[in-house]
């Protein structure tokens, strides 16, 4: 895992309409970047779905949503327009910025896999990785992503 304080490692990813999105961009502004498994996956849709319902109290906190899985831009188009999310997700086919933040499990049970496991991390308007969870159930954390940034914004 990335730790608290680190730089944040840049990248550039493409949407669901192959327009690519680097984390430059959003320079200033709180980043709650978050890593899933699977588009349509019932996990998934709901965190998907729980930030995009909690979208206009992250956009009044300065903050910006992206989401990350190694789905294809055509499977995060057809997501969005079946779920109604307005959030951003981003396509990591080659899984570089997966790896790069940590947010893929080798083995389970004794297995090799690659799956993309539920990572979330909050990135400071310097850039710097302001929290981190590694554990994610997804009942309840967009509520802990938020209260986490109301008191890191009050510091």
């Amino acid at each position: 895992m990335l730790k608290i304080g680190e730089k944040a490692p840049e990248f550039c990813l493409p949407d669901e309409n192959n327009k690519d999105i680097c984390l430059k961009e959003f320079l200033n502004k709180w980043i709650v970047l978050y890593f899933y498994p699977k588009d349509q996956t019932p996990g998934c849709t709901k965190e998907a779905c729980d930030f995009t319902d909690n979208y206009k109290a992250f956009a009044e906190l300065n903050a910006v949503v992206l989401g990350v899985s190694a789905d294809s831009p055509e499977s995060h188009k057809n997501f969005k327009a079946k779920k109604e999310i307005s959030i951003i997700l981003l396509s990591d086919e080659k899984l570089d910025v997966i790896e790069a933040y940590h947010a893929r499990n080798r083995s389970f049970l004794g297995k090799m896999i690659s799956e993309v496991k539920r990572v979330t991390y909050l990135i400071n308007p310097q850039g710097n990785i302001a929290k981190v969870w590694s554990k994610v159930n997804v009942m309840g954390h967009i509520q802990d992503v938020k209260d986490s940034l109301i008191e890191l914004k009050g510091k």
